[in-house]
């Protein structure tokens, strides 16, 4: 079985977003937001094509961000915190 780049970077999308649906419900999750992102970065830091794997990170956070209802205004700020965090880790 061949892993891919969607493959590898989907689970750390989707562990950002049900943080972030969290954080609309009214959880704090600014720390579990970092600890997620800094953890998926350093995993992916470890694969033979991360700065693939890390723009590919960066942009799903961005693009969820993007379609995000603008009325779920804590789920938006959590998304674009976590992509904000990840631009700041990545490491080209």
């Amino acid at each position: 079985m061949r892993a891919t780049v969607v493959g590898l970077v989907t689970p750390h999308l989707l562990r950002v977003v049900d943080l972030a649906n969290e954080a609309q419900k009214g959880v704090k999750v600014d720390w579990h937001l970092r600890d997620a992102v800094t953890t998926s970065m350093a995993e992916m830091a470890d694969q033979f094509n991360a700065s693939a794997l890390m723009t590919a990170y960066i942009d799903g956070l961005e693009s969820v961000a993007s379609q995000a209802p603008a009325a779920r205004t804590d789920y938006l700020r959590a998304l674009q915190s976590a992509a904000e965090a990840a631009r700041s880790l990545r490491r080209d």
